[in-house]
């Protein structure tokens, strides 16, 4: 199967790394509007297929192309991707907006092709792990999903910090929950180019669920933390841990009832920690394997264009309620 990555920006020589190690891949091909960079790529990897253009990509032989592209150039791009009946794979976010992913998840299905996006992080073994937890029902009942990715910088020019960071642990919120929302509110300020470089973003379900994440480009400290409340235990997951970065607690709190004044009571549990035991594959490198197999074996793929579409949602409805003052947008998510 022949490959062809467009965009080698960040995220682009890590995708050619990837694909060029997995099985089935026979050519990997790039481009970016920067010859600099693709001669630099040339230089390591000198198998490499340099593409002059990005039509020259869409007329070439490739099964697939991997985008790797500013969001606002998803859907164009990956829109005419998928007219000349190739796979593709597209970075996080999928879109700009939730009627264009729908655009694109329809052209695919139409054309029997395979609309990925990477969500990187339901790939690493912590997330994968926490999904085996959650799903065992090792930790009950959810109560909440609490989320702070923040560091200084890298400010981005085409969208907001929401946009830029949040897609992150949104997407591993909709892996580990499967869950639907029913309404997002949100916050934000600027305060260096005007766009938010700072914003609090709360997802509402049913049934006492809340999700709330912080994102921030102005921090002094780079924290990459989710904490996972149940009725029975409670997870933490520190992604700046060299080790351990799974965490089980198992604390809580029980109430009894009984007659009298004192009806509830409310008693604390405090029990053991342990740290479970996590793959050490590189989360790409799973994202290149799910994106091959998927089209080998002609399946919708783990992060299909129907999860990218639940993450776009809910930043679409989020930008609204900033631009009214954190009010409250109902959700409707398939």
């Amino acid at each position: 199967m022949k490959v062809a990555i467009v965009g080698l920006g960040y995220w682009g020589p890590n995708l050619i790394r990837n694909f060029a190690a997995t099985d089935g891949v026979t050519e990997v091909g790039c481009f970016d509007l920067d010859p600099e960079r693709s001669a630099l790529m040339r230089r390591r990897y000198p198998s490499l297929n340099i593409y002059p253009s990005f039509e020259k990509v869409l007329q070439s032989d490739c099964d697939a192309v991997i985008l790797a592209t500013p969001v606002s150039t998803h859907y164009p791009l990956g829109k005419k991707i998928l007219e000349h009946d190739k796979h593709v794979l597209i970075e996080k976010p999928l879109a700009a907006k939730a009627s264009e992913c729908e655009d694109l998840i329809n052209i695919a299905q139409k054309r029997g092709l395979v609309l990925m996006v990477d969500h990187t992080f339901i790939y690493t073994g912590a997330v994968r792990k926490i999904n085996d937890i959650i799903s065992q029902g090792k930790i009950g009942d959810v109560y909440y999903f609490d989320s702070i990715r923040i560091n200084l910088g890298l400010f981005q020019h085409d969208v907001n910090v929401l946009w830029d960071l949040a897609p992150h642990d949104i997407s591993i919120m909709d892996y580990v929950l499967k869950r639907k929302p029913t309404a997002v509110s949100a916050v934000g300020v600027h305060h260096i180019n005007g766009i938010e470089d700072v914003a609090y973003l709360t997802v509402h379900f049913d049934e006492g669920l809340i999700a709330h994440f912080h994102v921030n480009w102005l921090a002094p400290v780079k924290i990459r933390r989710i904490i996972i409340g149940g009725s029975k235990q409670m997870v933490v997951y520190d992604d700046m841990q060299p080790s351990e970065k799974v965490r089980v607690y198992d604390k809580g709190v029980e109430v009894t009832t009984r007659e009298g004044i004192y009806s509830t009571l409310v008693q604390y549990r405090t029990g053991d920690m342990y740290a479970p035991k996590l793959d050490d594959y590189e989360a790409l490198s799973l994202v290149t394997k799910e994106f091959i197999d998927a089209i080998k074996e002609k399946r919708v793929p783990l992060s299909s264009g129907e999860s990218g579409l639940n993450v776009v949602k809910i930043l679409e409805a989020a930008e609204v309620s900033i631009k009214n003052n954190g009010k409250v947008i109902p959700l409707v998510c398939d």
